[in-house]
Parts: C-alpha cells; sequence; structure tokens
C-alpha cells in the first residue's frame, strides 16, 4: 500500500471527545496488545467519536463498515470484477484495514447476517490473519492492525446478537449516556449553544431514558440533543427544535408524544 492509501483514512483533526471515565487509557492499553475490543452501549452515545478519537490520538489510519443485514463475508473481505481489462481483484474494508495496518471499526455488527461475521475469527486470536478463499491468498494483519466492533445491547433478540464464540475474542468497553453535567458541556461545545440551553435539553432527554420500556424502545440520544441545539443556533425556536430533532424521530405513539412534547414545555 502506498502512503497515499495510507493517508486518505488518516485522521488529520482533533475529533472533540468529552472522556467520562477510563475509556481513553483503557483503549490505549488494548491497542498497545492489539487487543480487539468490542464497544458496547446506546445509540448515539458516542462509540463512534470515541473510535475517531482514538485513531487520531494513536495516529493510526481508521477504515470504518456500518454493518446491515444485507453485508456478505464479500462486501468485507472483497471480491473479483470485471472491467475492460478483464477481471481483477479488489480488497474488501476489512482486508484493506488488515493489509495497511488500519483500525477496521465494524459498526452495528448486530446487523449482519453470522455468517458473515464469522470472517473476522481469524484477525482475532493468535493467527492474526485473513484467508481469502476466492483468491487463495492468506493474508497476514500487518502489527498495526486492530479490529474494534459496535453494537446497542438494547436492541438484542435470540436472532440479532453476537456468538458467543465471537463475543469471547474480544475485551468489552461499556458506553452509555454521560451524567447531566458533562453531557451538557458535550452538547453546549457540539450544539453551540448556551450553557442553560443546553442544560434544559438534557433535561428533556432524561426524561425520554426514563420512558425506556414504557412505550419508548430507546431514550433520546446524546447525538439528537446535539442536532437539537444545532437548530436553535440557527434560529429555530427551541420547542420546534426539540420537535423535530428529539420527539419525531423516536416515537410515531399520539400519547408518547404528547408525553415527550409535555416535557419539552416544562422546560422552554
Amino acid at each position: 500500500m502506498s502512503e497515499i492509501d495510507c493517508n486518505q483514512y488518516l485522521i488529520h483533526a482533533e475529533p472533540y471527545y468529552r472522556p467520562v471515565g477510563s475509556e481513553v487509557t483503557m483503549y490505549q492499553a488494548a491497542y498497545a496488545a492489539r487487543m480487539p475490543v468490542m464497544l458496547k452501549g446506546p445509540t448515539g452515545c458516542g462509540k463512534s467519536r470515541f473510535v475517531e478519537y482514538m485513531a487520531w490520538k494513536l495516529g493510526k489510519p481508521l477504515i470504518t463498515v456500518a454493518c446491515n443485514e444485507d453485508m456478505t463475508a464479500s462486501d468485507l473481505v472483497g471480491r473479483f470484477l470485471l472491467d475492460i481489462n478483464g477481471t481483477r481483484w479488489q480488497d474488501g474494508p476489512l482486508t484493506l484495514a488488515a493489509r495497511l495496518g488500519a483500525i477496521c471499526y465494524l459498526d452495528e455488527i448486530v446487523e449482519a447476517r453470522q455468517d458473515t461475521t464469522v470472517v473476522i475469527h481469524p484477525l482475532t486470536d493468535h493467527r492474526r490473519n485473513l484467508p481469502l478463499e476466492k483468491k487463495g491468498e492468506l493474508v497476514q494483519a500487518h502489527p498495526d492492525f486492530q479490529l474494534v466492533i459496535s453494537y446497542n445491547p438494547g436492541y438484542q433478540s435470540l436472532m440479532k446478537d453476537l456468538k458467543t464464540s465471537t463475543k469471547q475474542r474480544f475485551g468489552a468497553l461499556d458506553f452509555t449516556y454521560p451524567d447531566a453535567e458533562v453531557e451538557s458541556e458535550i452538547v453546549a461545545h457540539e450544539g453551540g449553544v448556551d450553557a442553560k440551553t443546553a442544560q434544559r435539553l438534557v433535561q428533556v432527554a432524561e426524561r425520554s431514558r426514563n420512558l425506556k420500556g414504557h412505550g419508548l424502545d430507546e431514550g433520546i440520544s446524546t447525538r439528537l440533543l446535539v442536532y437539537a441545539a444545532q437548530l436553535i443556533t440557527k434560529g429555530i425556536e427551541p420547542q420546534a427544535a426539540c420537535q423535530m430533532a428529539l420527539v419525531r424521530p423516536i416515537t410515531d405513539d399520539p400519547d408518547m408524544r404528547d408525553t415527550l412534547d409535555a416535557a419539552v414545555n416544562t422546560f422552554f
């Protein structure tokens, strides 16, 4: 791989990430050991931003894959393509990361089929290799390569969960929404609003999170709070911004919307 190929996956500007515990130190130790890492937590709580931040901090290229139920093993490892010059092989993102020595981040891995996720197994033990059966090649992972996966345990089901044989190949870090003070700081920084507005937005989110399992599958995420804050900085009235960014995305139930709208009205 050329230097140009590597540079396009490097993160050159520091992503904003507010540590909430020892996760930075723990991840650095895991990377030093080249331990595969699993990030577990609700949607929009900062898992992806954390991976970007750590890739920047370590100075390593980052290749991210948004997993989905239609993703095949070939989408990860690569396939033969036919073009004007004939047949050629094209590496998938997992193979590219292994060759390049990048951090490969498989986001929401439980969305992928289990027969697809098993291809990561040889990269997550002492072998650290990736067989390309269609090509007849065994790719030995670069010494800097690391695999990181994430998923939301709140959406676990019998049909959508990782096999135990996969889970036990990773060290795990638990993520959740930060406490109110830290979350307000994040919303104010990322959304550009004043501290008081950020605190009110977080209070609305806390009300919604108390309703998880009581009409809501998931509470309002930090990501949505930042969206609401950004709308407010663009001149949208706070109540309208909250309806668009906080209430409408997470539920279609009229009664639940009324409940959340009432919470918005309480704080704004």
